[in-house]
Order: C-alpha cells, then structure tokens, then sequence
C-alpha cells in the first residue's frame, strides 16, 4: 500500500475525500475499473503498522510454531496453586 499525500488545491479530490469520510465511494473509471474510496478506520490502520513490524511479526511466527501446551493442572501447579 502507498501513502499520497494530497494538497490543499486539490479542490475535487478533496471534496471526494469528505464525501468518503460519511459514506465508502465507487469511483469507475473511463476503462470501466471500479476503485473504492472509504475511510480507513485506526483498527485496520494499526493492523496495517503492526504488519510491518518485522521484530513483532518474527515473535508471532515463533510462537505459533509452538505445539507444547501446558495442562489446567500442570499450570495450577506450576503457579503453586495446588
């Protein structure tokens, strides 16, 4: 995904840009291509930054490659709370 930022003069685009703040927009082009415009909410934006984070995502990877579970016992003992 790529970052424009758009310029105050843009007056159309703008105007576009609030419309897409209240509703999603279809935008069909002359060739016929459909582009959807919406606003993006802080949860997928967050996803998103969170997916680049190589350190973060290397720890996901390892811990889904886990396959050792621990029992409700093993845990409660483990805790000493036998």
């Amino acid at each position: 995904m790529k970052t424009i930022r758009v310029s105050r003069q843009a007056k159309a685009l703008n105007a576009l840009l609030k419309r897409a703040r209240h509703e999603k927009v279809i935008l069909p082009s002359a060739q016929g291509d459909e582009c959807i415009l919406a606003e993006i909410d802080d949860f997928n934006r967050e996803i998103e930054l969170a997916r680049q984070n190589k350190p973060l995502m290397k720890l996901l990877e390892s811990r889904a490659r886990q396959k050792a579970t621990v029992s409700l016992e093993e845990a409660k003992h483990q805790l000493g709370l036998t």
